[in-house]
């Protein structure tokens, strides 16, 4: 009858868009879906492949092909793009949750600056010359070139550049993984900005409502501490302070140390540091003169407001043995509990035990001890231009002939040793350091770039004498 079908003679059902297709290539077995294998275009072997019905298929399509091209190939179906960096690698490991299986696989060895080598160069895109560098603990960088900051990944995969209302940014510390705090010595006030966003999150200026001449006070330094920002402050007329600050609410928290930039002692801090053991901030400043360098060190309690404990150099409270041999940097080692020098004269480096500085200004004796290496080595030359780095109980010190590192064999015992050969101190004076994760980060004078230090998965057999 008109109508009717003969028993047997139905069409085979039509392949639905989530039917599952199994494909042998090059006897590697893939499995995928109708609607993959259909975006790759009507012309394509591959949608041709895609109308064989599940239902009816006796087993795979066998395709005489490479099986890791064709792998490629999948992911550029699937992705839209093909997996050609770590960062597709990285996609796929958070899908799976082996995220912090990856990193563990793929992160460098402990650094150890007396066996570390240079693995790469971050340059950015525009405007490389560096300003400011932060890392992040797990080895990721913030990098600030003129009035941007660029992010790299912990892979070190360029993850965006962001452009800031600032023309020139000198300061740069992360607050927290995506807010950084920045300051600018041609613009004033304290600027917060999420960083992975893109946006300025806020401001924070220092004013008092007593004294007219606190205005356009711009930023020297900054250091985070979790809980509260701290920046250094100065005004035009270079009166100076240190002011703690909410980063949750941006709302100043305490002013610390209020003084005149009228003397080298009493300058606006260029470094500032958070001791997070003992609650207190470090700060210091350094100038350099026809007659040599000049500066302080201070220790705050932001508790209280005041000074623990301070020395300047030349002469003040906490004598140097050392008189006109001056520091011409310094930084502090909050897990050694340590504040380490380098003197502008002489080259030597010295040390001194922030639980034994005394109190209310120093205790009337040299703090300071000048430690030999085990190799008793004499600094061949002085200590102009250079500057201290203190990371994973490691002290690395920059000098015109290239980047040393020291490291503690023993109570008052060090190793020294040369980061970077004589090659690499070819590129010019390095005026930057910043340890994260297990890297070394370094910028030079006159260099584009940053560079990327490492050690090396070899270091593990060597033992140190």
């Amino acid at each position: 009858m008109m109508g009717t079908k003969e028993q047997g003679s139905e069409l085979p059902p039509a392949a639905q868009p989530d039917d599952r297709i199994k494909l042998n290539v090059g006897g590697k077995l893939f499995e995928t879906t109708v609607r993959t294998l259909q975006s790759a275009g009507p012309d394509s072997l591959l949608a041709a492949l895609s109308l064989r019905s599940p239902a009816t298929a006796a087993g795979p399509v066998f395709i005489d092909r490479d099986p890791d091209l064709f792998s490629a190939l999948l992911s550029l179906l699937r992705s839209g793009r093909l997996p050609s960096s770590a960062a597709d690698l990285l996609d796929e490991a958070l899908y799976y949750g082996l995220d912090s299986r990856l990193r563990a696989a793929t992160a460098p060895p402990p650094l150890l600056g007396f066996d570390a080598f240079l693995s790469a160069t971050l340059v950015p895109a525009a405007d490389a010359l560096p300003t400011a560098l932060s890392a992040g603990p797990d080895g990721s960088l913030w990098l600030a070139h003129a009035g941007q900051i660029s992010s790299y990944g912990w892979t070190l995969a360029h993850a965006g550049t962001l452009r800031t209302h600032l023309d020139d940014i000198a300061s740069l510390r992360r607050v927290c993984p995506e807010v950084a705090a920045l300051g600018s010595l041609d613009s004033p006030g304290l600027h917060f900005y999420h960083v992975a966003a893109g946006r300025h999150v806020g401001s924070v200026h220092w004013s008092d409502p007593t004294d007219p001449r606190v205005y356009k006070a711009r930023v020297t330094a900054i250091a985070a501490a979790g809980d509260a920002v701290f920046a250094a402050f100065e005004c035009p007329h270079r009166e100076n302070c240190v002011l703690a600050v909410d980063p949750e609410t941006l709302r100043v928290a305490a002013e610390i140390g209020r003084q005149s930039g009228s003397m080298v002692k009493s300058a606006a801090p260029g470094r500032l540091a958070h001791v997070r053991e003992l609650g207190l901030v470090f700060a210091s400043a350094v100038s350099a003169g026809a007659f040599g360098y000049s500066g302080y060190m201070r220790l705050w309690d932001p508790r209280s407001g005041e000074a623990v404990w301070e020395t300047s150099e030349p002469g003040g409270s906490g004598l140097s043995s050392r008189f006109g041999d001056t520091f011409a940097d310094a930084d502090v080692d909050g897990e050694e509990l340590a504040i380490y020098k380098v003197c502008w004269k002489s080259g030597d480096v010295g040390v001194a035990d922030l639980r034994r500085l005394g109190t209310g200004g120093g205790n009337g004796m040299d703090p300071w001890v000048y430690p030999t290496t085990a190799e008793q080595w004499s600094a061949a030359e002085g200590g102009e231009n250079s500057i201290v780095h203190c990371y994973k109980r490691q002290v690395f010190v920059s000098r015109g002939r290239g980047l040393e590192v020291w490291s503690q064999l023993e109570k008052g015992s060090y190793r020294r040793s040369y980061v970077d050969g004589e090659e690499d101190a070819r590129r010019g004076m390095v005026r930057r350091m910043e340890g994260g994760g297990d890297r070394l980060f370094v910028s030079r004078e006159g260099m584009e770039g940053v560079e990327v230090w490492e050690s090396s998965y070899l270091s593990r057999a060597v033992s140190l004498p």
